[in-house]
């Protein structure tokens, strides 16, 4: 049986596949009065009186809205709230599967980002934090910066959980083939969502020593005069002299090849112009810009996909779990950079001894997600982006 047609006979005999379960029975009429009225009132003048104590009587504290508009869902695009729901609720399970986080699916009927960024701050007081999904860019640049100081952490996952877990992948990946990240040239390719936040994160991970080629469908990105602000922000960002040309010219002499763009635009031809010991990260879903076998046959020492068919799977549940648990328990207003190189850091460094097939650990590994909570919860606390204490 397909897995396709597996998952649409699951979801419509279940009706889904998460439901709200009760923490405790209400089987006599003393359990009615003490969990709902009239005992449950004492709860809410307590929380009246001073509204931090919300953290301390609710489930607020481990609760993550999983909030989209359904304009960039999976590979299938813009397919709108109500078909986006499927996918939030799966992201909503695996909160609770992997770092027992309560998360609940929030569709929004509205692409307007400052529509989503007033709903979100009106949101905020049911939850610990917010998880933004499969919001197209350039608006979920936009949306995510908004929210930054709403008092709860707040991460566009397609942007971060990607770059967190290609950021681990790569520290293990340079060392493995003896080279200095830092000092790698990289092309990327495709400047969505996910695209920026990786350029973004390595530019900072290696201080802005790296040399990093942009490409999108059109070819080389910086030096051209057709960009769109985002493309220009990030142009400004990194230190590379502009080459013309495409794909192919960007590749040239690179040791990284980051692909979060269209499938098969990559030749094992291709490959075999990148430097020594090529290091290729294909992660179009579900066909990657290249196929495993196509890439090493064109001479790439080390490949991760997003697939899970292969080695080395670009998985964002390696991240996002692990990076909201953290925040969580160290009760943090805020995800920061700091915070998100922790998690990367932790991530690698969970792979006890990496090799060419096992750069990043598996998502079923679930050790790596408390060693991820734990870095975050400690940057968290270095930084001081914490609640005050509740008297």
């Amino acid at each position: 049986m397909s897995y396709e047609k597996k998952s649409l006979e699951y979801h419509r005999k279940y009706k889904g596949k998460i439901e709200i379960v009760a923490k405790s029975k209400v089987e006599t009429p003393e359990d009615l009065s003490t969990f709902y009225t009239p005992g449950i009132a004492a709860v809410s003048k307590t929380i009246a009186e001073k509204k931090c104590r919300v953290w301390d009587y609710t489930m607020r504290g481990n609760a993550v809205a999983v909030v989209t508009d359904g304009s960039a869902v999976l590979g299938l695009g813009d397919i709108g709230p109500e078909a986006a729901h499927p996918v939030m609720a799966g992201k909503a399970l695996l909160f609770k599967e992997f770092a027992d986080i309560d998360a609940f699916p929030i569709c929004l009927d509205t692409k307007d980002p400052e529509e989503i960024i007033k709903i979100c701050k009106a949101l905020a007081p049911s939850f610990g934090g917010i998880n933004l999904e499969d919001i197209s860019a350039p608006r979920c640049f936009e949306i995510e910066n908004a929210l930054q100081d709403i008092g709860i952490p707040v991460m566009h996952d397609d942007q971060h959980g990607t770059a967190i877990v290609v950021l681990a992948g790569l520290i293990n990946a340079a060392k493995l083939v003896r080279k200095e990240l830092k000092n790698c040239k990289i092309a990327v390719s495709g400047l969505g969502a996910a695209g920026t936040a990786v350029t973004v994160m390595l530019n900072d991970y290696s201080e802005g020593k790296t040399g990093i080629t942009l490409v999108d469908s059109k070819g080389i990105v910086c030096g051209r005069n057709d960009l769109n602000q985002s493309k220009k922000e990030i142009c400004k960002i990194i230190q590379t002299k502009n080459k013309k040309g495409g794909l192919k010219e960007a590749l040239v002499g690179a040791d990284i090849f980051i692909g979060l763009s269209a499938p098969n635009i990559l030749t094992s031809k291709m490959v075999g112009t990148m430097n020594h010991d090529a290091i290729v990260f294909a992660m179009a879903n579900p066909v990657p810009e290249i196929s495993y076998n196509n890439a090493k046959k064109g001479g790439a020492k080390i490949v991760a996909t997003g697939r899970s068919d292969f080695p080395n799977q670009v998985n964002n549940v390696l991240a996002f779990p692990g990076v909201f648990r953290g925040a969580l328990d160290a009760k943090a207003t805020k995800i920061t950079e700091k915070m998100k190189f922790a998690a990367a850091g932790a991530l690698a460094n969970s792979v006890e001894n990496p090799n060419f097939n096992k750069i990043i650990p598996s998502p079923f590994d679930k050790t790596y997600v408390k060693n991820v909570a734990a870095a975050v919860a400690k940057e968290a606390v270095a930084e001081g982006v914490i609640r005050p204490k509740c008297d």
